[in-house]
């Protein structure tokens, strides 16, 4: 019988900055946030497919949603559910406003601890950033083996306690193996994600 898996997918609530008009930004050069529509970050998508592959291959596993920012952020994880995950975390505070990337990873890190995943994965960065920084200082912060530009999880045999992953660099493909667990972040050139909960749609 194949075991089951715990994993977390690292996701954010962004503004859709690829659709840019003249109010999109503020005197100051920031993003202006409430003249962009909020969307589930693109290559964090590509991350939930990958979950979602893993949970189709392994019965009975777990998928949540795990992200920080305001009350509205929520509407991610119900997308998240909507496409095949069970459940979510939103870590919500003022104080959490205008955190740079070590302020995020830790508030997320601090979380994933308490989930206990075998897998957390994210998408490679965030559009309204382009950092790439989250997923690293996240693995960092809890200790973890990491894997990046990942393009696909080939296989995870959980007994052995490992995950084979497909990665796309600069100049080509390698398959890599790491232990359990890991965090692995995930290139927009993944496989795109589908819903899986047909019943949900009216």
């Amino acid at each position: 019988m194949k075991k089951t898996l715990k994993i977390v997918v690292l996701a954010k609530q962004v503004p859709d900055t690829r659709n840019v008009g003249k109010d999109a930004m503020k005197a100051d050069g920031t993003v202006n946030r409430a003249a962009l529509p909020a969307i589930f970050n693109p290559e964090d998508l590509n991350a939930l497919e990958q979950a979602l592959v893993l949970k189709d291959m392994f019965p009975g596993s777990r998928v949540d949603i795990l992200t920080m920012g305001p009350g509205r952020a929520a509407e991610i994880i119900r997308e998240g559910m909507f496409r095949g995950a069970d459940g979510g975390v939103l870590l919500t505070d003022r104080k959490f406003a205008g955190s740079d990337t070590l302020a995020t990873s830790y508030a997320l890190s601090r979380a994933a601890a308490k989930m206990n995943p075998d897998i957390i994965i994210a998408g490679r960065q965030a559009i309204d950033g382009d950092t790439a920084q989250v997923g690293p200082q996240v693995a960092e912060k809890l200790g973890l083996t990491q894997v990046t530009y990942a393009e696909e999880i080939l296989n995870v045999d959980k007994a052995a306690g490992k995950i084979t992953v497909k990665r796309h660099i600069d100049g080509g493909v390698e398959t890599v193996e790491g232990p359990l667990p890991i965090v692995i972040t995930v290139n927009g050139s993944a496989a795109s994600c589908r819903p899986r909960n047909d019943k949900l749609v009216q």
